[in-house]
C-alpha cells in the first residue's frame, strides 16, 4: 500500500452490517481509525466489535448517527475531530428501501426520502467535513447499484438516488479540482445483503441462483475490496469514475445463457 491508513480516520456510513461492514474490516485490517455510523440502534455493537476482533483489526469505533440529519453528522464529525486532525477517506454507503409498485404507486416524498439518504450525504458530509477540518477528505466513495442501468422490479426508487450520484460525483471531481480530493462511484450487481431481500423478496436469491449461477451475485468483501484500493494511493489518477463490479456479468445478460444452460441440461 502506497498510502499508509493506519491510523488515519476512515468514515463509513451503514457501517455496521452488509456492504459498509466489509469495506470496514479492509480498512481496519491495515490499521485505519474506522468510524461506522448506523441509525435507531440497527446494530448490535458487540457482535460487530467481535467480527473485527476475529480478523485481527483495529477495533472501529461506533456511532449512532442518522444521515439525513445534520446535527447528528456535525456531533460524529466533532467526535472524529477530538482524536484526528483530518479525515482521510470517507465511504457514502447508506442506502433506505423505499419499494415501489407501479405508476399509481410513486410517491414524491418516498423518492425525497431515498435521494436524501442515499445521494445527499455525498454533499452533505463534504460540507461539513470542510467546514469542520478546513479541507475534504482525500477520498470519497460512494457505494452504488446498477439499477439505473438495469431494470429491477421494486427499484425505482432506489435507481433514481444512484443516478444522481454519478451526477454529483462528477460535478465534485471538477468544482473540487483544486483540491487533494478524488471522488468515485462504486457500482455492482446485486450483493449478498439482508437488502437484497428486503426489496426483491424471500424467493430472489434462490430465483437467481438458479436461472443465472452464483457467480451472478457479488459478495461484500468483494466490494470491500475495492474501497480500499480506491483509497490505497495506487489509483489516485482515477477521479469522477463510475466502476462496475460485476464479474463480467452484464456482458453476460441475454437468452443466450439461457440456451446455454438449457444445451447443458439436454447433455446429461
Amino acid at each position: 500500500m502506497i498510502n499508509d491508513l493506519k491510523e488515519k480516520a476512515v468514515i463509513i456510513t451503514g457501517g455496521t452490517k452488509g456492504i459498509g461492514l466489509a469495506i470496514g474490516l479492509q480498512f481496519a485490517k491495515q490499521g485505519a481509525h474506522v468510524y461506522l455510523t448506523h441509525r435507531w440502534s440497527s446494530a448490535d455493537e458487540q457482535e460487530v466489535i467481535d467480527s473485527f476482533s476475529k480478523w485481527d483489526a483495529r477495533k472501529p469505533t461506533i456511532i449512532e448517527a442518522d444521515v439525513s440529519v445534520d446535527e447528528e453528522t456535525q456531533a460524529l464529525l466533532t467526535r472524529v475531530k477530538e482524536e484526528h486532525e483530518s479525515v482521510e477517506a470517507f465511504i457514502s454507503n447508506v442506502c433506505v428501501v423505499q419499494p415501489a409498485n407501479g405508476v399509481m404507486s410513486y410517491r414524491k416524498r418516498s423518492l425525497q426520502k431515498s435521494l436524501e439518504y442515499s445521494a445527499w450525504p455525498l454533499v452533505g458530509y463534504l460540507q461539513q467535513i470542510k467546514k469542520t477540518f478546513g479541507k475534504v477528505p482525500r477520498y470519497v466513495v460512494g457505494i452504488s447499484s446498477d439499477g439505473s442501468d438495469n431494470y429491477f422490479t421494486h427499484y425505482e426508487y432506489v435507481a433514481s438516488s444512484k443516478a444522481m450520484m454519478d451526477v454529483l460525483c462528477r460535478y465534485l471531481t471538477y468544482t473540487l479540482r483544486d483540491e487533494d480530493f478524488r471522488i468515485n462511484i462504486v457500482k455492482s450487481r446485486n450483493v449478498l445483503t439482508d437488502a437484497v431481500e428486503e426489496i426483491f423478496g424471500a424467493e430472489y436469491v434462490d430465483f437467481m441462483r438458479e436461472r443465472a449461477g452464483e457467480e451472478y451475485f457479488i459478495y461484500p468483501q468483494e466490494i470491500g475490496k475495492v474501497a480500499l484500493a480506491l483509497c490505497s494511493g495506487l489509483l489516485d489518477s482515477m477521479k469522477g469514475q463510475i466502476i462496475q463490479v460485476d464479474k463480467g456479468m452484464s456482458f453476460a445478460d441475454t437468452m443466450m445463457k439461457q440456451l446455454e444452460k438449457k444445451e447443458a441440461e439436454l447433455s446429461q
